[in-house]
C-alpha cells in the first residue's frame, strides 16, 4: 500500500496513527520524506506501508515506472489536492492508475471550489468510469460557460439538474461520512468579535481603498488583478501592507489589541493563532515572543503536549490532516483565508476525535473592511469563491464612482 498525504501528516499523523491501534501492529511502514537518499532508503524495506508526501509524487511514479510499479493500493490522503488535472502530480499518477487495484481517496471538501473540481478526483479512482474520461467531456456534458471575455471563459455553470446527475454517477465509488454521525465530538462554536478601527486607521483604509479600486476599471477586473486587490485590501485590514518594493509598511494595531483582549480572556489556555501573510506572522512573534510557529522543529509534538501556550500556523501548513486537538480547544483567525477548503480543513484540526472540551473559533473581523466580506460574503456564501471576490469589489468600485 502506498499512502500519499501532505507532507506533516506524512511525518507525523499517518506514523501515530498507524501505532496507535492494536489492530495495525503486526504492519509495517516506512516514511518516504525528506532528501532523495531518506526516499531511497525508505522504499528499499519494502514495507506493507509506503507512506510519501504528494510533492514527490512524479518523483516516485518517475523512479518506478509503469513496468516497475510495486504498489496495488493507493490511499490519497486529502484527494482534493489532486483536483487539477493540469497537475504534475495528477499527471503522474493518472500514468500509472491502470496498474493500480485500488485506489482510495480521502477529503472533507471534494468540492469546495465548484463541481469542476470533481473530474479529476473520481478519474484517480475509477479511471474515468463515473465521470468520463476527459476533462472536456465531463465539462460538456454537465456544464455550460459562464463569465467569459470573448473565447476566454473564466469558469462553468452547471446545466439544469446536473448536480442531481453527477450525484448519482458518483454514489456507487462514495462513502459519505459527517463526524456528528459516528463520533461523539463536543460542541463546535464559531464567535466573531469585531475589532473597530480608529478614525484615523479607518482612514487611512478607505484612502488606499479607494486608490486600488480606481485603479483599475470596473470592467477590467479579472481574477488576477481580483486577487491582488484582494490580497492587499485583507493586509490592510490586519494592519500592514507590503509596498511596491516588498517592504512592510505598519498601518495600525487594533487587532493586536484585540488578539490581547482575546489572549487575557483565554486564562492561560494554550491558543491556535492563524495567521495569512509573513508580515503577520513577524508582527505576532514580535508582540508575543513565547509563541511558536508550527513550522519549527518539534513544534508539532510539543503543542500536543501542552507545552506550547500559542502556536502560529498558515491555514496552508495546518490546515489538512493534522491531529492537533490534543494540544488545546481556542484557535483564533487572526486574519482569514479567501479558500473556503483551507478555512473548513483548518476549522477542524481542533475538533477532532479525542477532543473533550468545547471547541471554539475567534474570528477577529476589522469592521466596516474587507474582513467582513470574506467571511460573510465568500465563506460563508454558497457562491462560486471567484464570483463573490468579483462581486463584492464591483460593488465597492461603484461606491467610489458615485
Amino acid at each position: 500500500m502506498l499512502v500519499i498525504a501532505p507532507k506533516r501528516p506524512a511525518i507525523d499523523t499517518w506514523p501515530e496513527e498507524i501505532e496507535k491501534w492494536e489492530h495495525l501492529s503486526d504492519l509495517d511502514y516506512a516514511v518516504a520524506v525528506g532528501s532523495a537518499a531518506k526516499r531511497d532508503a525508505a522504499l528499499k524495506q519494502q514495507a506493507f506501508i509506503t507512506i510519501i508526501n504528494r510533492e514527490n509524487t512524479k518523483w516516485l511514479v518517475d523512479r518506478y515506472g509503469k513496468k516497475r510499479w510495486p504498489f496495488d493500493c493507493i490511499v490519497i490522503d486529502e484527494l482534493s489536492s489532486f483536483k487539477s488535472s493540469k497537475s504534475q502530480r495528477f499527471r503522474a499518477l493518472k500514468r500509472i492508475r491502470p496498474f493500480v487495484r485500488r485506489v482510495i481517496g480521502l477529503t472533507g471538501t471534494p468540492a469546495a471550489n465548484g463541481y469542476m473540481d470533481l473530474w479529476a478526483e473520481a478519474y484517480l479512482l475509477d479511471g474515468g468510469q463515473a465521470l468520463g474520461r476527459t476533462l472536456t467531456g465531463y465539462r460538456d456534458q454537465y456544464f455550460t460557460p459562464g463569465r467569459r471575455n470573448g473565447m476566454v471563459i473564466y469558469d462553468w455553470d452547471l446545466r439544469p439538474g446536473a448536480r442531481e446527475q453527477i450525484h448519482k454517477r458518483l454514489e456507487p465509488i462514495t462513502v459519505s461520512m459527517k463526524a456528528e454521525d459516528y463520533l461523539d465530538l463536543p460542541e463546535m462554536q464559531t464567535i466573531e468579535k469585531t475589532v473597530s478601527l480608529s478614525d484615523a486607521a479607518l482612514k487611512k483604509y478607505r484612502q488606499m481603498e479607494r486608490d486600488l479600486l480606481l485603479e483599475v476599471d470596473g470592467e477590467t477586473i479579472d481574477a488576477v488583478n481580483a486577487a491582488a486587490l484582494t490580497t492587499k485590501l485583507l493586509q490592510i485590514s490586519s494592519g500592514a501592507v507590503y509596498d511596491e518594493d516588498g517592504r512592510v509598511v505598519p498601518l495600525h494595531d487594533e487587532k493586536l489589541e484585540a488578539l490581547d483582549e482575546l489572549v487575557e480572556a483565554a486564562g492561560g489556555e494554550n491558543l491556535l493563532v492563524f495567521y495569512a501573510y509573513r508580515h503577520e506572522l513577524d508582527r505576532l512573534k514580535a508582540r508575543y515572543p513565547q509563541a511558536v510557529d508550527i513550522k519549527e522543529p518539534d513544534a508539532i509534538r510539543r503543542w500536543k503536549a501542552g507545552e506550547i501556550r500559542m502556536l502560529l500556523a498558515h491555514p496552508a501548513s495546518a490546515g489538512h490532516g493534522l491531529n492537533l486537538q490534543s494540544g488545546g480547544h481556542i484557535a483564533i483567525w487572526y486574519s482569514l483565508t479567501t479558500s473556503l477548503e483551507l478555512y473548513q480543513q483548518a476549522c477542524k484540526r481542533l475538533h477532532r476525535q479525542g477532543q473533550d472540551k468545547p471547541v471554539i473559533n475567534y474570528l477577529l473581523l476589522s469592521k466596516d473592511t474587507y474582513d467582513e466580506v470574506v467571511y460573510h460574503d465568500i465563506l460563508q456564501s454558497k457562491e462560486k469563491e471567484q464570483n463573490a471576490v468579483l462581486t463584492a469589489l464591483k460593488a465597492r468600485l461603484r461606491e467610489y464612482d458615485r
